[in-house]
């Protein structure tokens, strides 16, 4: 019972981890304008992401344009890009193995070894996409710090870590930690004990042997 309690818990954390990947992926905010400097202006706030770069004024209005040539983009975003893409794509991977393999399902019922190892199967692949999430995430937000503290980047051009880049940060912790529990109902090992070899039975003297 404490098995499947962790199972599914491992399971709901994973699964708010896809999500939040998801949100991360698709939020503009994963850098944000440093107002560092002299020239300090905050009737208008202007962030990046990675599909597209906003401003956003002080009376609401929001202006957004979305990348338009993949091939202009530099090679930091690009393969920020694939690799959310990636783990998004092995997180819905993971929910359908790991709903096969949870106890609460009624799916692969006759074989309890083998369901158990569709849910530690799951478990990894969710693993397998927090670490390309936070792979992707560590990345970018390194090639911000490279780019703040670089004493060729113009004050007035230089961004810190937004929204987006925290979301994703908690969204790959999910992930690692609810792969890490799913992965702890894999089956142990029952020793297996040769069966005792029945010994004889006396046979009961009659009588008639006795004078």
């Amino acid at each position: 019972m404490a098995n499947a309690g962790l199972q599914l818990l491992g399971f709901i954390l994973a699964s708010l981890g896809w999500i939040g990947s998801i949100v991360s992926t698709a939020l503009p905010q994963w850098k944000i304008y440093s107002y560092a400097g002299d020239n300090i202006v905050t009737a208008q706030a202007i962030y990046e992401g990675l599909w597209m770069s906003c401003v956003s004024q002080s009376t609401g209005q929001m202006q957004c344009k979305v990348f338009d040539s993949l091939l202009n983009l530099n090679s930091t975003l690009q393969a920020t890009r694939a690799l959310m893409v990636i783990g998004i794509l092995l997180g819905l991977i993971a929910i359908f193995v790991s709903t096969i393999g949870m106890k609460c399902m009624r799916c692969l019922e006759d074989d309890e070894v083998q369901k158990m190892w569709m849910a530690v199967i799951g478990g990894i692949i969710f693993l397998i996409s927090g670490l390309a999430t936070l792979v992707a995430t560590a990345w970018y937000g390194n090639r911000i710090v490279q780019e703040f503290y670089d004493p060729l980047t113009p004050i007035n051009a230089r961004y810190e870590f937004g929204q987006a880049l925290f979301t994703g940060w908690a969204a790959a912790s999910l992930c690692l930690l609810g792969g890490v529990l799913l992965s702890c109902s894999c089956p142990r090992k029952t020793t297996s004990y040769p069966t005792p070899r029945p010994y004889p039975k006396p046979t009961p003297s009659s009588g008639k042997d006795y004078v």
